[in-house]
């Protein structure tokens, strides 16, 4: 069930090992988020092996040792390739369709899909699922009811819910005894209440660091700072873009999930450091020169080769000081002032733009539920899940893509493997859901 990233392969494998397979999607088109994907490019996966992956992932990787093993980087990126779509490596490491074409991908895995004998039904929900007594799975859509002996759950989470990922997996997953982990927005834009950061929507800085700061010192449900100082639940480095309610861009995508999973997010401030290759000291001293070698230079133009001016006026504003000043007039104190307004820009957080504008989603069907090896449920056998419906999410960078794919590669490739080792007989009317 779901016809993205996860089961378009999974279906596709499972059918090319002999499995009667139908691939059920609710959505008249197949893919929608991988259309939506990458800016309509879609980010396939990034330049690294599967320890880089595992990596990204933190304590989730661990995961994704054999889903990575079976289809890594290079085999997704030679899988593509095979089906006619040339790809490039960019300078961040995201690789995408030479064509920057999303629906270039999305016909690759279409027409391996069709290859393989699987079944697309389009507009055909799911509405009941149920076990039956000789270990069957029971399935009902608008059109017709059907019974098959595995079924695989790839519906995606409930970002960009527009797309048709609305939740639905969970519910299945629940019903047959699975512990759902709280969904939250991952990958979404950050909100705040600040006016001057609005002022500068649609300015980028490509180089930034970002921090999310917790004032009362707690991580994780825990106090992270025995003396009640604050403590960083999070920490970026990369672009960002201010935006006419917040900020978004790479950076702030990547530490937006503790935003949205936490209790209190109105009590979080995002530091940012708009000069992170510079130290603080050495920016001290790059501004005292300055100031000493153009005393007549107005502050706001004073490091126009290393800020805009949009930006320089805002955080001389936020250091309580006129743009207009001249450098020779700057003290002591109000270059501190500066200088820490640059490397250390407290702002405050009202909370994120939520899922309607999340690429991922956290949290969902708990790991421990589900066997890596072969993604099938340990609550459930016959019962698969792959992708995003799993309590599993990475940074920005293709990541999350690779572990839908790679997922789903392994599901369907188990759920082949049992037809081909002589698994239970299948029904004449029975099929793959």
């Amino acid at each position: 069930m779901g016809a993205g990233a996860a089961g378009l392969l999974a279906a596709a494998r499972a059918a090319e090992l002999g499995r009667r397979t139908l691939l059920l999607e609710k959505n008249v088109r197949p893919g929608v988020k991988i259309l939506m994907s990458g800016g309509t490019r879609c980010n396939i996966t990034q330049a690294t092996d599967h320890r880089g992956i595992i990596r990204e992932f933190g304590p989730q990787g661990r995961f994704l040792h054999s889903a990575l093993a079976t289809l890594s980087p290079q085999d997704l990126v030679a899988l593509i390739e095979a089906e006619g779509v040339a790809t490039k490596v960019e300078e961040t490491g995201k690789i995408f369709p030479v064509s920057n074409k999303a629906s270039d991908v999305l016909d690759a895995l279409l027409r391996r899909l069709h290859r393989s004998g699987a079944v697309l039904a389009l507009g055909e929900p799911l509405i009941e699922l149920e076990r039956t007594q000789d270990g069957l799975f029971r399935l009902s859509t608008p059109k017709r009811a059907l019974e098959a002996p595995s079924v695989l759950i790839t519906t995606g989470g409930q970002s960009y819910p527009g797309s048709g990922t609305t939740g639905d997996g969970y519910r299945w997953a629940a019903q047959f005894g699975h512990t759902i982990v709280a969904p939250r927005p991952a990958l979404t834009p950050i909100t705040t209440d600040a006016a001057w950061v609005k002022t500068l929507s649609g300015l980028t800085i490509p180089d930034a660091a970002v921090r999310i700061l917790d004032p009362a010192g707690f991580a994780g449900g825990k106090r992270h700072r025995p003396n009640g100082g604050p403590s960083c639940l999070a920490q970026r480095r990369g672009s960002l873009l201010f935006t006419h309610f917040g900020l978004s861009g790479p950076v702030v995508l990547d530490v937006s999930r503790v935003v949205s999973g936490h209790p209190q997010p109105r009590t979080l401030t995002a530091e940012c450091d708009f000069l992170p290759s510079i130290t603080e000291t050495a920016l001290d001293e790059l501004v005292r020169a300055q100031c000493q070698a153009a005393g007549k230079k107005q502050l706001g133009g004073l490091l126009a080769t290393h800020l805009p001016r949009r930006l320089a006026d805002a955080l001389l504003a936020l250091a309580g000081l006129s743009p207009e000043t001249r450098s020779a007039e700057l003290s002591k104190a109000g270059r501190a002032q500066w200088v820490a307004a640059i490397k250390r820009a407290a702002i405050p957080i009202s909370g994120t733009r939520g899922f309607k504008k999340a690429e991922v989603t956290a949290g969902g069907v708990a790991l421990d539920e589900v066997d890596s090896r072969d993604m099938q449920s340990r609550l459930v056998p016959g019962l698969y899940l792959a992708g995003e419906v799993l309590d599993l999410d990475g940074p920005i960078g293709g990541y999350n893509f690779q572990a839908a794919f790679s997922t789903g590669w392994l599901a369907g490739e188990h759920v082949g493997k049992d037809k081909q080792q002589g698994g239970r007989k299948e029904e004449s009317d029975a099929g793959e859901a």
